[in-house]
């Protein structure tokens, strides 16, 4: 029987200098039947020219051009384009182990029930040097709620899916749970890892547009999770680059994951309560954290009135936060009196101390 074919939805914007490495790292694969389908968001570096010198003659790679609207609508044109019954998900800037797909597709054909596996990963830096070899867990501080076995209730060795693989995974499993409720508290899926069925994208209907800038994955990832069960596979299979200058993580995206987060979270938790088997303490936590992340951005930002509405209605999820009291404080001041003095005491300290900020919400 043929191999299931993996389409490999790659979203590109001005990264010609390393595509090429992602390209290569997604036709290197040990599993043989994939297509790559290369959406360029409106790149203004060369992308295609260089696409169509490198790989023109190569039917497994299918380049679509765009418009820009962002990773979110480049996926989405992605998803339309892809012809297989599996859909994996790769940043332009991001490289997959060679036996990455093997192992996935192997263990969700034995086990149907899975709508979407992911991996953990090893994060690189801009030289290409392993700096958290399992970078998952750190990334993603909403695991610190959870046990795997809260998460995952089964899990199987994944040295008897994939015996000629013992090498590689050692004594890792795959986890297997339906963990919608425990995504209320914070994504747990990397998305450059994560391999889809075409049955569950076709439920999930894809990204969400609106959330152009940044935190659309979380919305993703959490309406997938609904849909029924997911499962991790719990070694790196990806090298995920950090510290490049056009990465949505950065500095000056923080205040849309802020506030994409709260967008995401606030109307699901309205609409699905009975549906989200949660302690109420642990969502007015959550609540309370994410009104704290965007009242800090927006302070940041030198808007203290968006600030201190954002600390009140974190106080009234969670009350008793003394480390509030500062920011708080600040935000409160007259004629914008308050983000000057907080900026002049966060220089001051970064002289002293050698940094530039304090912790989050302060």
């Amino acid at each position: 029987m043929a191999s299931p074919l993996v389409s490999v939805v790659v979203p590109t914007y001005n990264r010609a200098r390393v595509v090429n490495h992602t390209i290569e790292s997604a036709l290197g694969q040990t599993y043989e039947s994939v297509e790559v389908v290369l959406v360029d968001d409106g790149s203004t570096d060369g992308t295609p020219e260089q696409i169509a010198r490198d790989w023109g003659d190569d039917g497994r790679v299918r380049y679509f051009r765009k418009a820009n609207g962002g990773p979110a609508s480049a996926r989405n044109a992605g998803f339309a384009q892809a012809r297989g019954q599996y859909i994996a998900l790769l940043d332009s800037d991001d490289t997959w182990e060679p036996w990455k797909l093997s192992l996935q597709i192997r263990c969700m054909e034995r086990h149907p029930e899975l709508g979407m596996t992911w991996t953990d990963m090893a994060m690189i830096d801009p030289q290409g040097r392993v700096v958290d070899p399992a970078y998952l867990r750190h990334m993603y501080d909403a695991y610190r709620w959870f046990t795997d076995a809260q998460l995952f209730p089964r899990s199987h060795a994944l040295v008897e899916v994939a015996p000629d693989l013992a090498s590689v995974v050692g004594d890792a499993r795959l986890r297997i749970g339906e963990i919608f409720s425990n995504m209320i508290m914070g994504n747990l899926v990397h998305t450059s890892t994560v391999v889809l069925r075409r049955e569950r994208l076709e439920r999930v209907k894809g990204f969400d547009e609106s959330l152009r800038y940044s935190g659309e994955d979380y919305d993703f990832h959490l309406r997938t999770c609904r849909e029924g069960a997911v499962g991790l596979l719990d070694l790196p299979a990806i090298r995920y680059q950090q510290g490049m200058p056009d990465r949505l993580t950065g500095k000056k995206y923080r205040i849309h994951m802020a506030e994409n987060m709260l967008r995401t979270i606030e109307p699901i938790i309205a609409r699905d309560r009975k549906d989200i088997h949660l302690p109420e303490h642990m969502i007015r936590r959550k609540l309370a954290e994410a009104h704290a992340w965007v009242a800090f951005e927006r302070l940041e930002l030198g808007e203290a009135v968006a600030a201190r509405r954002h600390y009140l209605e974190s106080l009234r999820h969670w009350p008793w936060q003394p480390r509030l009291a500062k920011p708080l404080t600040f935000a409160a001041m007259p004629l914008g009196t308050g983000v000057a003095l907080r900026r002049w005491f966060k220089a001051v300290k970064g002289r002293w101390r050698g940094q530039d900020s304090g912790p989050p919400w302060c």
